[in-house]
């Protein structure tokens, strides 16, 4: 394995690993100096692979352990524990792809550490999910595109623990030595089936998303049974959860450390104003109240009921949801989602979710069938469902196919009959 240092680069003895491509041996980065040189190297480069290793089990915010990544002819692991990687942050915002395996949470680890996120991004989890192969994990996709066997570690490794050792720190570089090669394989097939614009589309949207915590005032819409609140309740849910946001935040540890999910539900549903009603709220322990802690929850309680209805945080509702009654009219046009990814070897949840299609059954005219890639191959045919423009039937084959009942409707106007209408 090759270690850079600030001395430069020098050479030890260790594992390397023997695939269809050839020998790869990972740099291990723990310096600036080192740090510098893969900069240098990457800026030039069309495309790099990228993957994070992080922990955030009893943190707040994910605590960075290893970035691990390749580019033509290289692969390189660094340890951003002893060395700042937010200089990295001029090869994000290069012209380079940075080509990710299930990027969401890599986004918003990088957007932590070097203050920004790629200028372009290829997401081969999201290509994959187009050309038949689901949201497939990177061993099995390695395996079916490019041929090889990704050697099984320790999933449970403690990332942040020091010295790793070569074996570690080869497993870790696994995630990153094929992703080149997977994205050029990934883009021909779906170059083949016509979807690649979408797949870049996809790409794009997942770059774009919001990253980061979310604002504290907006934590109480996660709060079991928030939707059903009413009256006072609501301001004493949004002062409550937004004061346990801001103090997990500043302690970076998870807000159920703080005060757990349902003590939190108990304090909005029945607010305490004494000690005694504290007591007696499920899931609130001794411990929980230590060091005035009890005191700043009765003063949130209070600022809720004194909230003026103008300063609530509503979730935006849109249109009203669906009526129960309607299920079956879900019901189908989910089976008409799933026949058309079908025809297309494409996910179908890629396509349009559950809530996707209640939102256009209910009518609404915004989200995700509505415009794009995806209005094109499915919005426009569930319109048509459940307008009652066309009928979904057995095609005889186990399958199902998609009438268009408004010619049938012209002839039986007409006083004929079509076979099959």
């Amino acid at each position: 394995m090759r270690v850079a240092s600030g001395s430069g680069e020098r050479w030890r003895s260790g594992p390397h690993r023997t695939y269809s491509g050839g020998v790869h041996t990972p740099i291990w980065i723990d310096d600036r100096a080192g740090l510098d040189e893969l900069i240098a190297r990457l800026r030039d480069e069309p495309a790099y692979g990228l993957d994070t290793e992080f922990h955030r089990e009893r943190t707040y915010f994910p605590h960075l352990a290893l970035v691990q990544v390749s580019w033509t002819g290289g692969l390189a692991v660094v340890d951003p524990i002893a060395v700042d990687i937010a200089p990295l942050a001029s090869v994000l915002e290069g012209p380079g792809l940075m080509i990710c395996h299930a990027a969401e949470q890599d986004l918003e680890v990088l957007q932590l550490a070097c203050g920004t996120r790629p200028s372009r991004l290829f997401d081969t989890q999201i290509a994959a999910a187009f050309i038949g192969l689901g949201f497939a994990a990177l061993g099995r996709l390695v395996t079916s595109i490019v041929g090889a066997t990704m050697t099984k570690g320790d999933r449970l490794t403690d990332w942040t623990r020091r010295p790793l050792d070569e074996s570690q720190i080869a497993y870790a570089a696994a995630d990153v030595e094929h992703l080149l090669l997977l994205h050029e394989r990934l883009c021909e097939r779906a170059r083949a089936t016509g979807t690649l614009d979408w797949v870049e589309q996809e790409c794009e949207q997942l770059r774009l998303r919001p990253l980061g915590a979310s604002e504290p005032e907006t934590a109480w819409w996660r709060i079991k049974g928030s939707r059903t609140l009413r009256g006072k309740s609501r301001g004493v849910a949004q002062e409550v959860a937004a004061w346990r946001e801001r103090l997990a935040m500043a302690r970076d540890i998870p807000p159920r450390f703080i005060l757990p999910d349902l003590a939190l539900a108990g304090v909005v549903q029945r607010p305490p104003r004494t000690k005694d009603q504290m007591s007696s709220i499920r899931g609130l322990e001794p411990r929980h109240l230590r060091g005035g802690t009890a005191d700043e929850i009765f003063a949130a309680v209070e600022r809720g009921l004194a909230l003026d209805a103008r300063d609530l945080r509503m979730p935006a509702r849109g249109e009203p949801p669906i009526d129960d009654e309607a299920g079956p009219c879900v019901a189908l046009g989910l089976a008409l989602v799933a026949h058309l990814a079908a025809q297309r070897q494409m996910e179908p949840s890629l396509l349009a979710t559950r809530a996707d299609v209640q939102a256009l059954a209910a009518g609404r005219t915004s989200g995700r069938l509505s415009s794009g890639w995806r209005a094109e191959i499915a919005g426009e045919a569930l319109r048509r469902l459940f307008s009652g423009e066309a009928a979904l039937t057995g095609d005889g084959r186990a399958g199902v196919r998609l009438l268009d009942l408004r010619g049938c409707r012209a002839e039986a106007a007409g006083g004929a009959h079509e076979d099959g209408c």
